[in-house]
């Protein structure tokens, strides 16, 4: 039969794509998710509370809450936080001010 080593190298080539990525791959992207958001950032000192949400490829978007300080001399050092989407194809963050996620006058 010649078909089959068509399905073979079929099948091969769909086993090939049902691996999970490494942990090293993982940590890489990781690195780059917390470094693209932190730049981004509007933030003094902005770090991640907790970890990033990956979300499913069809929507193609990563979540990561950081917090910091604003920069601003009004804001008096003052604790915010912002929630940064990074867009895994262009490999690019995006950041928008997301305080309301905390009770008002609690400070982490």
């Amino acid at each position: 039969m010649k078909a089959a080593p068509l399905i073979l190298f079929c099948l091969t080539a769909l086993a090939s794509q049902a691996h999970a990525s490494s942990p090293d791959a993982w940590a890489t992207y990781d690195k780059a998710v917390l470094t693209s958001c932190t730049k981004a950032s509007g933030l003094k000192d902005s770090k991640p509370v907790g970890n990033a949400a990956q979300f499913d490829d069809r929507v193609g978007y990563t979540a990561l809450l950081l917090q910091g300080q604003y920069p601003q001399k009004h804001m008096k050092g003052a604790q915010g936080t912002e929630l940064c989407l990074y867009n895994k194809k262009s490999k690019t963050a995006y950041v928008t001010e997301w305080d309301s996620i905390r009770p008002a006058g609690k400070a982490n």
